[in-house]
């Protein structure tokens, strides 16, 4: 017993290893519970499912925030929720990108919560080296931070004047590799990520991916490439390794959870990169501000984040309110 509560009181990265432990017991439990109960039988999943599914992440990873703010107290509450909240919308963007995935390579939607929730799996490893990366180049280099703080700013500005149209996934590099160094079936075999099939120079039966494993590798890809703005921007609001990852991964849970409902209506979000944009700016700004000036409000940092974003959603959905009217007639 001595041992254990040992092990449990163990300091890794700055939290004891009991607060790991339950982060990841959480998120574990999630999961199972996902796939082991809600979806063990492969089925479409429909808005009110998926609104459904988010809102009760959402409630768990708001719970999960309160406790934080309880136990390492209201600062720590209040960097986790503006992390989340950020992390939240700036992976607003990953869904019009898994939507030209799944339908470049035609993956039903029966299929396509399957490559969802195993893409959690590499998120949650990915996004912890990626953190833990960040994380020991902050506390070594601490100038690192103005670094960050430059690319944000010019990350939102790049965002004011981006080009909007859908690219063919067919152009896409590593799609291309992928085709090039792997065998891949034309066809989906069901659920399968992978068959065997006889090789058409040898006649033996050797194992081929399928299209749904490709999707699979371009969700993860494309978590990396949108992880390079979201890591910098929550690195902004706190340097604490424990509240940027776990506001990370329940922002991510949750946008997977709701993908289905979103990829129905994405189209009224139109102006939403507008906001995007602005809250990069102001992330980026502040940390100069921290550094220069002195250490911003963060509740007021939270309230500034809170009501631009929320802006964006309200003005585009106002925007587009007639034109979804004159659709549903």
């Amino acid at each position: 017993m001595d041992f254990l509560a040992d092990f449990l009181n163990v300091m890794f990265l700055g939290k004891e290893a009991w607060v790991w432990l339950l982060f990841l017991g959480i998120v574990v439990t999630l999961l199972v519970v996902d796939l082991g109960v809600l979806h063990k039988d492969n089925h479409v999943i429909s808005v009110k499912e998926s609104l459904w599914m988010s809102a009760g992440y959402i409630v768990i990873a708001l719970s999960f925030g309160a406790w934080v703010w309880w136990e390492m107290g209201q600062e720590s509450g209040i960097n986790y929720m503006t992390g989340f909240f950020v992390e939240k919308t700036l992976a607003l963007d990953n869904i019009f990108v898994i939507s030209l995935i799944f339908t470049y390579f035609a993956i039903p939607q029966k299929y396509q919560h399957r490559v969802l929730f195993w893409g959690i799996l590499g998120v949650i490893l990915l996004r912890g080296i990626m953190i833990g990366l960040g994380t020991t180049l902050v506390s070594e280099f601490s100038w690192i931070l103005y670094i960050f703080g430059a690319f944000l700013i010019l990350t939102g500005i790049k965002m004011l004047f981006a080009n909007n149209e859908k690219k063919d996934m067919g152009d896409n590099k590593i799609v291309k590799f992928l085709r090039k160094h792997m065998r891949v079936t034309d066809e989906l075999d069901g659920q399968k990520f992978f068959v065997q099939k006889e090789d058409p120079n040898t006649g033996k039966l050797v194992r081929y991916a399928t299209p749904l494993f490709l999707a699979l590798l371009m969700v993860e890809f494309v978590d990396i490439i949108f992880a390079v703005d979201s890591v910098p921007a929550i690195f902004a609001i706190t340097t604490d390794p424990y509240i940027v990852y776990t506001s990370n991964i329940f922002a991510i849970l949750g946008l997977r959870a709701l993908y289905f409902a979103l990829a129905a209506m994405m189209h009224r979000f139109v102006y939403l990169k507008y906001a995007l944009s602005a809250v990069l700016i102001f992330i980026g700004g502040k940390i100069f501000w921290n550094q220069l000036v002195g250490k911003m409000d963060p509740a007021l940092s939270l309230g500034i984040t809170l009501t631009i974003l929320a802006s964006g959603i309200i003005f585009s959905l106002m925007k587009t309110q007639k034109e979804a009217s004159q659709m549903q007639q």
